[in-house]
């Protein structure tokens, strides 16, 4: 099944279906329409029926989708290769709540080590993973043949350690450093989290609810 004419949109938006077809089938649910996953989704038949087609189309014309074949599929393009093995930087508040969120979620991502240079944490356990030195990630990273590394620093740490990110050879960071790691190497995929950002946007949208359009 190809998935090469998928835009940026609509891979951002398999999660969310992955998400509500997995409660769906959860709940016993058989077969889903367009218009219902539309309905759920919070968009339109058409942009499902879009969507899908990007990934070769899952359904029958008048019969709709089986949510376990949704669920197998989705799940294939999500996870191919099974789990991403993950390293996380930095085992502070925010580390240790990631942390926290991929082990109990599925994300299809695996926590391997933890790394820190804070050298009261090293040594110590979180979730059952002994914090590492900040020193020996680039080597752990080729060893074991780390896909991604989680970055929970500050930005100045982050920049940093930049150089030595690339050296790793990691496929893609999960950026909450609020450093641009393509400086460095645009060809790296990163995903960066700004929860600053989301929060203002969020405040502005609060603020404006009710006021005309200029």
């Amino acid at each position: 099944m190809s998935h090469m004419k998928a835009s940026l949109p609509v891979i951002r938006r398999l999660p969310r279906y992955y998400r509500y077809i997995t409660e769906l089938k959860n709940n016993g649910t058989v077969r889903i329409s367009s218009s219902q996953l539309a309905h759920i989704m919070g968009s339109t038949p058409s942009q499902v029926r879009q969507d899908f087609n990007c990934f070769g189309g899952f359904g029958q014309q008048g019969v709709g989708y089986s949510v376990d074949l949704l669920h197998e599929e989705i799940e294939k393009l999500l996870f191919p290769e099974g789990k991403q093995r993950a390293i996380l930087l930095g085992a502070g508040t925010m580390g240790i709540t990631v942390a926290d969120f991929v082990i109990k979620e599925n994300t299809g991502v695996e926590l391997v080590a933890v790394f820190d240079n804070d050298k009261a944490l090293i040594g110590n356990k979180l979730f059952g993973l002994e914090i590492l030195s900040m020193d020996n990630f680039v080597e752990f990273c080729q060893q074991e043949h780390v896909d991604i590394i989680i970055a929970c620093t500050t930005k100045d740490v982050a920049e940093q350690l930049a150089p030595k990110i690339i050296e790793t050879g990691v496929k893609g960071i999960w950026n909450y450093s609020h450093f641009d790691f393509t400086v460095y190497d645009e060809t790296m995929i990163v995903e960066n989290v700004h929860l600053r950002d989301s929060l203002m946007a969020l405040s502005y949208r609060v603020s404006h609810k009710n006021k005309p359009q200029e």
